[in-house]
């Protein structure tokens, strides 16, 4: 009698081996290129497979924001508040710098995912367990905004960045005249600081700083209020 090969055992597919194939190809080959054809074919299974372990793909989409934030560093337990939302957030960022994908997928979520809550609550519990009132806290997460993940909207998208080396120099400064002429503030503070030519938000600017700038002054600025007793409820 002829001998059967065994057939070569398969890794028993998951829903974490699912999402994690995701998140990777999303890496890869851009959000754009994602679909549940595209992720079997990744994973080496019939679409229909992937049904078994997420709906649909807006369940899948979900559940790669999960992963994402489970590479988040989790708190710090032995730092003031101020501090330990800091790398809480800074953390959040560097999990969405290696995704440059996530932060469109976060925004796109019509509903909270449990990865997404668990996160906002720490956050928002580092706030009260460092004496804020529910109050200002409140009007904190707002002020944070996307920041709390880690990234902002640019507020210069098309601000003039490093001069291509064969550009013509006299062509540029008469380009920069003209926009000074018109827009003198906007081309002040361009000029004010060195830009950073490989930034990744804008163009030239120093992004990481501007983050934690921003994230410094708001968090200077809950500390002030708190240490006022502020309140938003009107007193009589």
């Amino acid at each position: 009698m002829t001998q059967q090969t065994e057939p070569a055992r398969r890794t028993p597919l998951n829903r974490d081996r699912v999402l994690r194939a995701a998140v990777a190809l999303a890496d890869r080959a851009g959000i754009e290129a994602l679909s549940m054809r595209s992720l079997a074919h990744e994973l080496d299974v019939v679409p229909m497979a992937l049904y078994k372990h997420v709906a649909n793909k807006e369940q899948l989409l979900d559940g790669m924001v999960d992963v994402i934030v489970g590479e988040i560093d989790p708190p710090a337990g032995d730092a003031d508040w101020k501090s330990a939302i800091r790398r809480r957030i800074l953390s959040a960022r560097r999990a969405l710098l290696r995704h440059p994908w996530a932060s469109r997928v976060i925004e796109s979520r019509t509903s909270p995912t449990p990865g997404v809550l668990d996160y906002l609550n720490s956050i928002i519990g580092m706030f009260r367990a460092g004496g804020l009132s529910a109050d200002l806290t409140h009007h904190a997460m707002h002020a944070l905004g996307s920041r709390v993940w880690g990234f902002t909207q640019e507020l210069f998208p098309a601000s003039p960045g490093p001069a291509p080396a064969d550009a013509d120099p006299q062509a540029l400064a008469a380009l920069l005249g003209e926009m000074a002429t018109r827009y003198p503030h906007i081309v002040e503070i361009v000029l004010a600081r060195p830009h950073d030519g490989e930034s990744v938000v804008g163009q030239g600017c120093d992004d990481q700083f501007e983050f934690e700038f921003a994230l410094d002054l708001l968090l200077d600025g809950f500390e002030r209020l708190h240490r006022q007793g502020w309140t938003s409820v009107e007193r009589f």
